[in-house]
């Protein structure tokens, strides 16, 4: 008998917390299943697991599109404090009493000069407490104002922030942005997997129930191929997911081959899906959605190919924006 592993064991745990109890909050979460300190160091109080169960996770929160912060908080902001060793930050993030978001280089224009930032972040990832690499520090700081927005994809609140000559507390160098970044498209890549999946299980679910000239259509060939091909996509998605959080260079790998998987695999899920697939009442163009924004997150496929050219053709894009 296959012993079981841990990312396993974790999957089945979060998968049955999140059908018993849809409405938890993320404390509640934190609190029952340990997810917010699952890569906070032992010694900090938290888990001390690694990439494998850290893919776990997030894989079954995208399943379900959870609106968690997750990705943000017990993923990048917890490998940006731990690079930096603030122990308390990382205390408070381990048993999900606070939230935290990460603003990498280039999310936004801001200045640090005498300690006292100012800028906007157009476009940030909920979290209570904010960390943000600004010139070659990683710097903690409060918002003049937040913003949120109404975005098309309801499941990943997006806010804007504003910094008007606000005090900092400097946590560390910036040198850690290129890993947390790495990081946190390692876990975005196992949502979209957990997304995909569930897509593919909805259309083959579909195609078993719905009778066409005496039939299930999923007796088609033609659907029968596109079912197949999704799979294809899911399976080589699970496969770049699972290696993401090796490298620079996987990483690239999963943001292009994960994100563009998983919008064909939501597509297609309309598609098998026919005239139902596209109302308010069903849920497939919820994915479409999160499939959408999640394109956009960490830039678009064409960005992370250009990432992968430097290290295939030597092009002087950088690996590590």
């Amino acid at each position: 008998m296959r012993a079981v592993s841990l990312p396993d064991e974790l999957r089945a745990v979060v998968r049955d917390y999140l059908a018993g109890r849809p409405g938890a909050s993320w404390r509640e979460f934190a609190r029952d299943v340990g997810v917010a300190g699952l890569l906070v160091p032992e010694e900090c109080g938290g888990a001390g697991c690694g990439p494998a169960e850290m893919a776990a996770v997030a894989e079954e929160l995208g399943r379900v599109l959870s609106p968690h912060p997750f990705l943000q908080s017990a993923v990048m902001a917890v490998e940006a404090a731990v690079a930096c060793g603030a122990s308390d930050l990382l205390a408070a993030l381990a048993d999900g009493s606070s939230t935290a978001t990460v603003v990498l280089p280039g999310d936004g224009g801001l200045r640090l000069a005498d300690g006292l930032l100012t800028g906007v972040v157009p476009y940030a990832l909920e979290g209570e407490l904010v960390l943000l690499y600004v010139g070659d520090a990683l710097v903690e700081a409060v918002p003049t104002r937040r913003e949120p927005y109404r975005t098309m994809d309801e499941s990943r609140p997006l806010t804007r922030l504003t910094f008007e000559n606000v005090p900092v507390r400097r946590l560390g160098d910036g040198a850690s942005h290129a890993r947390v970044r790495d990081l946190g498209i390692a876990a975005l890549a196992a949502e979209q997997v957990g997304g995909a999946e569930r897509c593919l299980e909805m259309a083959v679910e579909h195609a078993g129930r719905r009778h066409q000239f005496g039939r299930p259509i999923g007796s088609f060939q033609a659907i029968k191929h596109k079912l197949a091909d999704v799979l294809l996509l899911v399976e080589s998605a699970r496969s770049a997911a699972g290696a993401a959080a090796v490298d620079g260079v996987f990483a690239a790998i999963a943001g292009s081959y994960c994100t563009e998987a998983y919008l064909t695999a939501a597509g297609e899920n309309i598609q098998v899906h026919g005239g139902i697939g596209v109302t308010w009442e069903h849920p497939a163009h919820r994915y479409l959605k999160r499939a959408t924004s999640d394109a956009q997150l960490f830039g678009p496929p064409q960005a992370h190919r250009a990432r992968l050219a430097a290290h295939v053709f030597g092009d002087p894009v950088p690996l590590v924006p």
